[in-house]
């Protein structure tokens, strides 16, 4: 199951890519929005693909800011 996670993964990121390669050449107005609606769709269900495969989300305690820690810190809630 993972597996198949990982390719439909794979698969969706390999259609991201293309698409934004395609978005760097010379298109007609139509071709470009029709390119931009398909990155739309593809990330969006990327982004459903790998909330589904990897569903840990992690947060952080209330009043905590990661942007102050450090390499070296050690803080504990």
């Amino acid at each position: 199951m993972l597996d198949e996670g990982f390719a439909r993964i794979r698969a969706h990121r390999n259609n991201i890519h293309r698409y934004r390669r395609l978005l760097r050449t010379r298109l007609s107005e139509l071709e470009r929005q029709f390119i931009e609606r398909r990155l739309a769709e593809e990330q969006t269900a990327l982004d459903a693909l790998a909330a589904e495969t990897f569903p840990v989300a992690f947060t952080l305690p209330e009043g905590q800011d990661p942007q102050g820690w450090g390499a070296g810190d050690e803080r504990r809630p």
